[in-house]
């Protein structure tokens, strides 16, 4: 038995719209940076005592054009909350995140979530903080990335499903990438055996 939902969600570009507006009417940039997971830089706050301070780059790990809209399809196909989600400002621009989950469910203006509970989306366009863009590939590389406690960034997309979005049409189960990673390593080992008998 089908149930009846309760919102309708809009096309990307409707949304994007609607994101743009937010933005400009609270006089936030509106040249927006779309980011992953993997974009996400934690460093220790050496002023803050088991504080974290978050940057971004996007010099070591890029995305393919069109990821916000893949993500956001891929988002809008739960029945969870999607949420737009600026980090920042960083040279004029917005630092955006798409997130999808239900521990968004419950916030709300006291915690900076404009809600569209019609389209099931919630925006967050946090303040006029900056945010850091990370160059320096040591920083990059001593990131911190376990043991800080969980936030929003945490239920945005990684490069790795969306990768896989675009090669199978849907983010595979932890079963099936065990079994391509079988099937690559075979691959491997077989077209290591045709290079030493030749």
């Amino acid at each position: 038995m089908e149930t009846t939902r309760s919102y309708a969600r809009p096309v990307f570009e409707d949304c994007l719209a609607a994101w743009k507006t937010l933005l400009a009417g609270r006089g936030l940039a509106t040249e927006l940076v779309w980011i992953l997971e993997e974009n996400l830089c934690f460093e220790r706050d050496r002023k803050v005592p088991g504080g974290f301070r978050l940057g971004f780059q996007t010099q070591f790990t890029q995305q393919p054009a069109g990821a916000a809209k893949d993500i956001y399809h891929h988002f809008a196909e739960t029945d969870e909350r999607v949420v737009f989600y600026r980090l920042g400002s960083n040279r004029g621009r917005s630092i955006c995140l798409e997130l999808c989950d239900a521990w968004f469910e419950p916030k709300g203006e006291a915690e900076g979530y404009v809600r569209r509970d019609d389209w099931l989306v919630s925006f967050y366009p946090g303040g006029e903080e900056g945010i850091e863009e990370i160059t320096d590939p040591r920083r990059w590389q001593s990131r911190v990335m376990r043991g800080r406690p969980l936030s929003a960034v945490d239920f945005c997309m990684t490069l790795a499903a969306l990768r896989e979005l675009k090669a199978h049409g849907r983010v595979l189960t932890p079963d099936e990438r065990f079994g391509l990673s079988i099937l690559r390593s075979m691959h491997r080992i077989k077209a290591g055996g045709k290079d030493a008998g030749a």
